[in-house]
């Protein structure tokens, strides 16, 4: 009888992304009430959209969160490094496109 996967804890390790880093989004973000100024459900980022790191805090103790400024968009919003890659990062293919 299994509680679920153990999460590895990121913050013993150094982070993915520096201050200045221009990185790359791999999701959708919508507003869940919590970002001022835009209404519930607007879409704030796209998978795809780029920015720059502007600065990297933690939540939990656990896990490093990345304050990202998508400068087309003009807002900054806080992901995490599974949800970033690096500007120059190819995308990775799913299993399914490589069959």
């Amino acid at each position: 009888m299994g509680l679920g996967k153990e999460e590895e804890i990121e913050v013993y390790q150094q982070p993915k992304f520096m201050p200045g880093t221009k990185v790359r989004s791999t999701k959708y973000v919508k507003n869940d009430g919590t970002y001022a100024g835009k209404d519930v459900g607007d879409v704030l980022v796209q998978k795809n959209d780029w920015g720059y790191v502007r600065d990297v805090g933690m939540y939990l103790q656990r896990y490093y969160i990345y304050a990202v400024e998508f400068v087309e968009r003009g807002t900054v919003v806080g992901m995490r490094g599974r949800e970033l890659r690096g500007f120059d990062e190819p995308l990775k293919k799913s299993s399914a496109a490589a069959e």
